[in-house]
């Protein structure tokens, strides 16, 4: 007796295939309902630190080289915090508009806003798995800035990024030792 089950792709998910199998064998093969193999994290080369890192062309302004950047946004009303990956995507953010942070606060833009930003910012940070990321936020010592940086660090996150991973030859007795191996 032959049964129908409908499966669904993982690149795909409104691509469906129907497979049949025969109800004696009583299971499905592998290659019959996932014939291939889909990586469904992205940012798996990044934590790798194999991923490419787009520099752009060397007369342009220095600071693009980066996986995920900071951008710190203050109006006269809030601040925004976001994580940037390279590709343009606004990852993670923050801002003293939403109504959970709004309530704990005074006023929006005060130092106190601020601190409390970079804490929840950095929380959601560390839950999405971004842990490092480039900074280059003008800091004034004893502002704000320095303030919400300073909080943000003391909740675990790195503002430097890891230099990617480029063996200068692959075949050298010498060459560097993988980010991803452990050898202790």
């Amino acid at each position: 007796m032959l049964r129908s089950v409908r499966t669904l792709s993982p690149r795909n998910p409104a691509a469906a295939a129907v497979v049949q199998f025969s109800s004696d064998a009583g299971e499905l093969r592998n290659d019959e309902v996932n014939p291939f193999v889909y990586n469904h994290n992205p940012r798996n080369l990044e934590r790798l630190r194999v991923a490419y890192k787009p520099a752009g062309y060397h007369l342009e302004a220095k600071g693009r080289e980066f996986w995920h950047k900071l951008l710190l946004e203050q109006t006269s009303r809030i601040i925004r915090a976001h994580v940037m990956h390279n590709s343009g995507v606004m990852v993670v953010s923050a801002s003293t508009s939403e109504w959970a942070i709004t309530r704990h606060l005074y006023r929006n833009t005060d130092m106190a806003a601020f601190i409390n930003l970079a804490r929840v910012f950095g929380v959601r940070c560390m839950e999405s798995g971004i842990t490092e990321m480039m900074c280059d936020l003008q800091r004034t010592p004893g502002g704000k800035v320095e303030a919400f940086v300073s909080e943000l660090e003391r909740t675990g996150i790195s503002l430097t990024e890891p230099p990617r991973f480029k063996p200068w030859r692959p075949w050298d007795q010498y060459r560097p030792e993988k980010p991803w191996e452990v050898t202790e």
